[in-house]
């Protein structure tokens, strides 16, 4: 019989987890067991601070930033320790068992969390006491618990606990998330672990000797503890800033594309598909335009609110910039629930919305790629995820899977927009010439041009094709000024023949919006001497609106 990946997981995890909690009540019988006549120094003033001090640090853990990963520390096993070395290890044991316990259950944690931490606890502070009672560490009758010649031995004590503890919570986590190397993993760990709860640790035999002073003392020590959780804090807050958006607080494309890496991972693992959605809003510009920024602002923050609302907990929603977001679905049952997700996406977006006092509608576009089967990278799949947009979006709203079919011109285009300069100045691109007759008379009055990319390899190429490439790369004003000076020349060639024709050229909407272009058209008239009344400029409804106050003009 097969047992998939994610079954196996949770075996693995229940055993490790039932076999800690085991193990751990095994190793609190027996401390407990042999040192329970030392349990009432818990009545000594000094002792009885360092357990308050160990459940304060469970409740309160310390937030703790350290190379791109960030988490929460406890401070109870510094004060845990620090009983150990006081009392020894069953008062040790007895404070950090107590403190765990009744923070994780006024943490409201799981029955099965608040066993397995007592349990690692206990399995720590046993091995921490094998190398302990080598030593004379707790001395009675002494003014100290211990001396300077004790001072290598704690921090062996130190580093075993710091270890197993390490250790023991590392892995269970790694199950958890379904890790494969889970050495590596535990290295990457320990070294988080080292740069901060270990550094804590190293302040137990300051805290016996400071409460040996003085109990008040031990108010100096909460200092380095303000520092490590503000520095964290701080930390942390700018690592957000740098994967969210200002506007709207969601993910940004960084977060996003890591996030997608995760699932991608995840999805391998336990042979789970996920989908990747890229969101348009349609008309976004003219309600920007229209009602101002401020306005468009509002927007994208209620927008961005509707996504997170219409989606899971699991699910993550960015924005990516202007008015396009990014949906992450990391685990689904099958590739088509990403069209079950999209509809309800669309169904939100599309209820009314009302800002300042007006009330707007919009509606968007979707397009969805999905793990593995549309790719298995982060690049292939946000790709695909756009074409199938654009899809979506020249169909008229909606949503769109990514389909094979519509990417057949991917490494077309890829050729075209490499040589597309190069075409420009080596004059690839031909004009083609359709005459424009009198229906009454059937004279023929002037032409219009049609620009054709004449490609060394591909062969002819159409203006549908080149021009959007051209918008995209930033060469639509070399290239439209190219089409009106060769127009012109020939319009110029004919009148020298005896033969005045007037030509139309169509200019694409991002030559429209270019206001170089009312500077370009007079000189090129000029250099050509060719009458203003003999060019006509030929523009669509579509691209009037894409600016209707410039249309006015």
């Amino acid at each position: 019989m097969n047992v998939s990946p994610v079954l196996r997981r949770y075996n693995a995890l229940d055993l490790y987890v039932t076999l800690v909690v085991a193990t751990g009540a095994a190793c609190a019988v027996v401390v407990l067991g042999t040192g329970f006549e030392t349990l009432d120094q818990f009545l000594d003033p000094e002792l009885a601070l360092f357990a308050l001090c160990a459940l304060v640090g469970e409740l309160v853990p310390l937030k703790v930033h350290t190379r791109g990963s960030e988490g929460e520390v406890t401070t109870s096993t510094c004060f845990a320790l620090a009983l150990m070395l006081a009392g020894g290890p069953a008062v040790g044991m007895a404070g950090l068992l107590v403190a765990s316990i009744l923070a994780d259950t006024i943490n409201r944690k799981p029955v099965k969390k608040i066993a397995f931490n007592a349990a690692q606890y206990a399995i720590s502070v046993s091995a921490a006491s094998l190398l302990l009672i080598f030593t004379d560490v707790p001395e009675t009758g002494g003014p100290l618990p211990f001396g300077p010649e004790d001072l290598i031995p704690i921090l062996g004590v130190a580093g075993i606990f710091f270890v197993v503890n390490s250790a023991l919570v590392s892995t269970v986590v790694a199950l958890a998330q379904g890790v494969i190397k889970l050495g590596r993993y535990l290295a990457n760990d320990l070294f988080f672990q080292a740069s901060t709860a270990g550094l804590l640790l190293g302040l137990s035999p300051v805290v016996v000797l400071a409460a040996e002073f003085s109990l008040p003392a031990l108010l100096l020590l909460l200092l380095p503890f303000l520092a490590v959780h503000r520095g964290g804090r701080a930390a942390i807050a700018k690592e957000h800033q740098s994967l969210h958006d200002a506007l709207t607080g969601l993910p940004n494309r960084t977060l996003f594309r890591d996030r997608i890496e995760q699932a991608i991972t995840a999805g391998r693992r336990a042979d789970v598909a996920s989908a990747v959605m890229l969101i348009d809003l349609d008309h976004f510009k003219e309600i920007n335009d229209t009602l101002g920024h401020h306005a468009g602002d509002r927007l994208l923050e209620e927008v961005a609110k509707r996504l997170q609302a219409s989606l899971g907990a699991q699910d993550t929603v960015a924005r990516l910039g202007g008015d396009e977001f990014g949906v992450l679905l990391p685990a689904l049952r099958r590739p088509g629930d990403a069209n079950v997700v999209a509809r309800q996406l669309l169904a939100g977006l599309r209820e009314p919305f009302s800002i300042e006092g007006l009330t707007l509608e919009v509606d968007a576009s979707i397009g969805m790629a999905c793990h593995p089967a549309h790719g298995t990278g982060v690049e292939s799949l946000i790709q695909r995820a756009d074409i199938a947009m654009y899809s979506a979006k020249e169909a008229g709203g909606g949503h769109a899977m990514f389909e094979p079919r519509l990417d057949r011109f991917s490494p077309r285009r890829l050729s075209l927009a490499g040589g597309l300069r190069q075409a420009i100045q080596n004059g690839e691109i031909t004009l083609f010439f359709q005459p424009k007759a009198e229906l009454d008379t059937g004279a023929v009055v002037g032409v219009e041009a049609l620009a054709r990319w004449e490609h060394p390899r591909l062969g002819l190429v159409g203006p549908s094709e080149f021009v959007p490439i051209a918008e995209q790369t930033g060469l639509i004003a070399p290239l439209t000024s190219y089409v009106l000076d060769s127009a012109l020349r020939q319009v110029r060639e004919w009148k020298d023949a005896g033969l005045e024709l007037s030509v139309a050229v169509n200019l694409s909407a991002r030559s429209f919006l270019d206001t170089q272009l009312a500077v370009e058209i007079p000189r090129l008239l000029e250099r050509t001497g060719v009458e203003a009344r003999l060019l006509e400029l030929e523009i669509t409804e579509s691209m009037l609106m894409l600016d209707p106050a410039r249309a006015k003009l």
